[in-house]
């Protein structure tokens, strides 16, 4: 009986397998007799692959897997090594002391008669006792904010503004949004507070948020819900993709988080992140893409557009920090001022912290944190459903929070409303840059960047800028001093557009640069001297070791004699 074409195919088929097979076990019989595999008993080839199987993985771990790259590991063991030697060791060690003591006795210039509380008084003080020495604490700043001679810092500072705010926090001073059926009316502000600022980004139908204690908080929420996100489809150790400007928050979410933060060089002439570098920077574990808009160093906006397109096309959530500039990019507009997009209007933008309480001018304890669809705010929120205490639910890192800072900043938005907004925003915008293009006729120096919103950034490649930054302050000013590069900046705020102070500024850096110019070759000395030679030192671990001095020295009460009275009480 003839055979049917499938009977030939099977034939052919089991001929194949039969060959396939026989391929196999010669191999298997070559690879055998090649590493004597037949001299080892079963338990130790078990064994020994075990072994292997953990070495690997170690290896892969240690290579890949490790929050700090290989070059950082071995520049920390290194320096650490170094410092660890006889007479290297003790030598740095003896001048980080004396870095430390510097920076104490600058904070412990305490005026004549006034001493550390470091005990309850054994009565309690009445309110005239208590108001005296609030004012003498009150007393304590010598930098007068006031005359718009601070960068940053205090936003507002109007008068009318401040009395709204104390009596509202004190309508609300004992409220907790933890608890809003006992407190309706600090849950609806806190929503309100969200719903504005949604509006004001733009926000979708699905978009949503939750407030905050301030712009870090919120960085860190955001970066908690990409983490956890990417944590659900298996990735060991997200990685944040973000610009070597991006806000210090991010690197402290990286270390809370279990993170890693990839920084991507920036455009030298724009000082706006290298798009490209950011796209090559992008891996199976990234868990987010970060742009600045505007970063805090120089001012600059990152090309959000383009940071969206490159995250829709991954699939990888994009998240703008507009914490500095949240409360003005939003009414530059209608201010008179040109902006390319920046906000939830970008499709591949899917989180936007903002602070309420940078030029939102609400009391200092309030951000927001924006996203454009629940399913990211739920990978961010905390629930513990198995506590004896009840069902434990948080939206943010707090647990009780001062419902009377909801209050005070629900007050300020709506007191100030969106033409108040705007009118605040053509007025700090313009004297920024009036500023920009002032400092740009003065030889010698040199703006960073195009800055549009309301930072002004400026360096020297003739001498050390440091040297500036300590003649402005013995003028009364307090600057922000920057690093890599050397370089200082101003932030513009309200207190910065009062009568003259523009002007007065401009010409305080002419003069300070006259006299940089006539010796170009000096070094800075005191805090200038302090950020030149820190930006040298190759083991940042040094650095870390005077700055976590410096905040040792923040809660430090034990100096001075403790025996005296504090402004007439007695400890």
């Amino acid at each position: 009986m003839a055979l049917s074409a499938m009977d030939v195919y099977l034939h052919l088929l089991v001929e194949k397998a039969t060959e396939a097979s026989d391929y196999i076990k010669s191999v298997e019989y070559s690879f055998n007799s090649y590493f004597a595999l037949r001299g080892f008993q079963p338990h130790q080839i078990f064994l020994s692959t075990i072994a292997f199987t953990l070495f690997v993985v170690w290896l892969y771990r240690f290579f890949f897997m490790h929050e700090l790259s290989l070059w950082e590991r071995f520049k920390l063991v290194s320096f650490r090594t170094i410092r660890r030697l006889p007479y290297v060791g003790p030598q740095i060690q003896r001048e980080v002391d004396k870095a430390l003591e510097k920076m104490a006795g600058s904070l412990f210039k305490l005026p004549p008669g006034m001493k550390y509380v470091n005990g309850l008084p054994q009565s309690g003080m009445s309110e005239d006792q208590v108001m005296r020495a609030i004012k003498g604490y009150h007393q304590l700043g010598h930098v007068d904010w006031k005359k718009g001679n601070v960068s940053g810092t205090v936003y507002s500072g109007q008068p009318e503004l401040t009395q709204l705010c104390t009596k509202v926090y004190g309508e609300f001073a004992w409220s907790n949004p933890l608890h809003p059926d006992v407190f309706p009316g600090v849950r609806k502000m806190e929503a309100e507070v969200v719903a504005m600022t949604l509006k004001m980004f733009n926000g979708g139908p699905n978009a949503c948020g939750t407030m905050t204690s301030g712009g870090t908080e919120s960085i860190l929420m955001a970066c908690l819900a990409y983490r956890n996100m990417a944590k659900e489809r298996g990735v060991t150790l997200p990685e944040i993709v973000a610009p070597f400007s991006v806000h210090a928050a991010f690197d402290k979410a990286a270390h809370y988080f279990g993170m890693r933060i990839i920084h991507v060089r920036m455009d030298p002439k724009t000082w706006k992140v290298n798009v490209k570098a950011m796209r090559r920077s992008i891996t199976s574990s990234t868990c987010m893409l970060v742009g600045s808009a505007p970063q805090f160093p120089h001012g600059i906006i990152d090309p959000i557009a383009d940071i969206a397109e490159l995250g829709k096309r991954y699939g990888i959530p994009v998240h703008v920090d507009s914490c500095l500039g949240g409360f003005l990019l939003p009414f530059m507009k209608k201010a008179g001022f040109d902006l390319a997009p920046y906000d939830f209007s970008l499709d591949g933008v899917t989180s936007i912290s903002c602070d309420t309480h940078k030029y939102g001018f609400a009391p200092k304890g309030s951000s927001v944190i924006l996203y454009s669809d629940k399913k990211y705010r739920h990978s961010q929120y905390f629930v513990q459903p198995n506590w004896p205490g009840g069902v434990y639910a948080t939206s943010t890192m707090a647990g009780s929070r001062a419902g009377a800072i909801v209050a005070a900043c629900w007050a300020t938005m709506m007191n100030i409303g969106e033409d108040g907004y705007v009118e605040s925003t053509r007025k700090i915008v313009k004297a920024a840059r009036y500023i920009a293009k002032e400092l740009r006729k003065i030889d010698g120096i040199f703006v960073f960047g195009d800055p549009e919103v309301s930072v002004v950034a400026f360096g020297s490649e003739v001498f050390d800028v440091y040297r500036v930054s300590n003649a402005l302050t013995a003028r009364g000013w307090n600057l922000n001093s920057l690093q890599f590069p050397s370089s200082i900046h101003l932030c513009c705020t309200l207190c910065h557009t009062m009568p003259g102070v523009t002007d007065r500024f401009l010409n305080d850096v002419k003069n300070a640069v006259a006299d940089a110019l006539a010796n170009p070759m000096a070094k800075a000395t005191g805090q200038g001297a302090i950020y030149g030679m820190a930006q040298s030192v190759p083991d940042r671990k040094i650095i870390a070791d005077i700055a976590w001095g410096y905040l040792d020295c923040v809660f430090d009460t034990k100096r001075g004699d403790q025996d005296g009275p504090v402004n007439g009480m007695h400890h």
